[in-house]
């Protein structure tokens, strides 16, 4: 989780920009399925994270879309384009075992059945087949590992903060 960020919080979106004459806003969704984004509220907003609520959502295509109490031109609503959406992270459900929330892996060292450590997982990367950590470390900018269970990650132990692969050293490089 980047520096200065509550752990009680959890980034679920992003605002894109208004969308219509009437304030509404176009979404982003990092919440599988993407429509599991308006379950929880109040949205938090921005850096200051200020709380706000929902009126309505819709579909337009492909296109998530909001409308936010207290927007309701498109002026008002550009204000609050690229700005983050974050909820409390006691609203979302607990994963079922074997899955894990993104914002839990963010920072878990990554090591290999040879004990090679890899680095820091620094970000998630969603693929159609399955996710793949960029792992940063003392040796290498980064490294792009597949989160593929059980062939590739072998065992996630949130408490110990340690992600164990089978990645061997000399496959990058």
């Amino acid at each position: 989780m980047s520096a200065g960020v509550a752990e009680s919080t959890v980034l679920v979106g992003r605002i894109l920009g208004p969308w219509g004459v009437q304030g509404w806003v176009g979404v982003y969704s990092w919440t599988d399925p993407p429509e599991a984004l308006f379950d929880y509220h109040p949205w938090l907003v921005g850096e200051d994270q200020r709380p706000v609520e929902l009126n309505e959502w819709r579909r337009s295509g492909k296109r998530l879309l909001a409308s936010l109490t207290g927007i309701e031109t498109p002026e008002r609503a550009a204000e609050f384009t690229g700005l983050d959406l974050r909820v409390e992270r006691a609203l979302l459900p607990p994963p079922e075992p074997g899955h894990y929330y993104w914002h839990d892996l963010i920072g878990l060292e990554v090591v290999n059945l040879q004990d090679f450590r890899w680095g820091r997982i620094r970000r998630m990367l969603p693929t159609g087949a399955h996710d793949v950590m960029e792992v940063s470390g003392e040796a290498r900018a980064s490294v792009l590992i597949p989160f593929a269970q059980p062939e590739v990650v072998r065992e996630v132990d949130l408490e110990a903060g340690r992600v164990r692969v089978d990645w061997p050293e000399d496959w990058v490089d």
